[in-house]
């Protein structure tokens, strides 16, 4: 083939995918115009500010401004690998999120398959109501919850509920919001309440499109509802949990700001202090550190990035489609 036939077929293939996208928007113009304004929203409030992304690089200076600013390279990364309360912040919020989907991710499949087995309609709908309430509380108020819940006795107060049973039961009273090892099992454990019941109602929506059919099928052959979960449930709702275990690796480097901020405290930083906070003290919080907070950002979702290629090519060896 010579160079310009070769450019010919170039110039057909790209002639050919013009036209294409051109027929899909006439034939589907409303639907692009329908995701139009949310674009238009990415665009602007998503990837519109990640110019700011170059002060992990610079020595940032309001009067010179964000493009003014010199350039000073990996200074600031250094600076973050020498702060032992990065290091610290790291290490925490890795584990707690490694807890969070070794315990969390696999409680709430388990939570759904549970639910999809109550037979009993009146019933089902009272255990669903009830999981999901937690979700819709802000973490200002669940955690203030949790602490009238969890408050250690002082003079002239009892405490809270469960230091009572604790102390009714011949024990003695824990006072969990200020035991930093306990901490890291308290923020998994109140997160798993207070967000099973979102990710259980993905898993339902995949289990109510089970074909009937199959499980009067399976009846008929002598299986019974242990059975039928194994070989029928599950598999239906394996594609959504894959999805749903990949946008959890995604955050493995990430951390939920609003349930720690609102549940820590000095007591618990060793084992409580995690990238958010850590990032929130050095900038916003006083620390006007605007250039190592963006370093440490823009290194926790690159590694948030690169977890995720990973695991969705692992998850694509399973014969389930990923999500890149």
């Amino acid at each position: 083939m010579t160079k310009q036939q070769g450019y010919g077929l170039q110039q057909a293939a790209k002639g050919s995918l013009l036209a294409r996208a051109r027929l899909a928007l006439k034939k589907y113009w409303f639907i692009y115009l329908l995701a139009l304004p949310g674009l238009v929203t990415l665009i602007i409030f998503s990837y519109g500010p990640m110019y700011g992304i170059q002060l992990a690089f610079k020595d940032y200076k309001i009067n010179l401004g964000v493009w003014g600013s010199p350039f000073v390279g990996l200074q600031h990364y250094q600076a973050l690998f020498s702060d032992n309360a990065f290091i610290q912040a790291f290490k925490n919020t890795v584990i707690i999120n490694l807890y969070h989907l070794i315990f969390g991710f696999t409680f709430n499949v388990f939570l759904a398959l549970m639910i999809n087995e109550i037979l009993v309609k009146p019933l089902k709908s009272v255990v669903q109501t009830l999981v999901y309430l937690p979700y819709f509380l802000s973490w200002v108020i669940f955690a203030g919850l949790v602490q009238v819940f969890l408050q250690a006795p002082v003079p002239g107060d009892v405490g809270g509920v469960v230091n009572q049973v604790i102390v009714a039961m011949g024990g003695e009273a824990i006072d969990f919001m200020k035991t930093p090892s306990l901490f890291r099992g308290l923020l998994v454990i109140t997160n798993i309440i207070k967000t099973s019941g979102y990710s259980t109602i993905i898993y339902l929506a995949a289990i109510s499109g089970v074909d009937p059919n199959l499980y009067e099928a399976a009846a008929i052959d002598g299986a019974n509802r242990k059975d039928m979960l194994v070989y029928i449930t599950f598999p239906r709702i394996l594609p959504s949990v894959a999805v749903l275990f990949l946008l959890n690796i995604s955050q493995l480097f990430l951390s939920n700001f609003d349930q720690v901020y609102n549940m820590y405290n000095n007591f618990v930083l060793s084992t409580g202090d995690v990238i958010s906070t850590y990032i929130y003290r050095i900038s916003l919080g006083g620390g006007g550190k605007f250039e190592l907070s963006t370093a440490a950002n823009l290194l926790l979702n690159l590694l948030g990035m690169i977890a995720l290629i990973w695991s969705n090519r692992f998850v694509k060896k399973m014969d389930v489609m990923g999500i890149i």
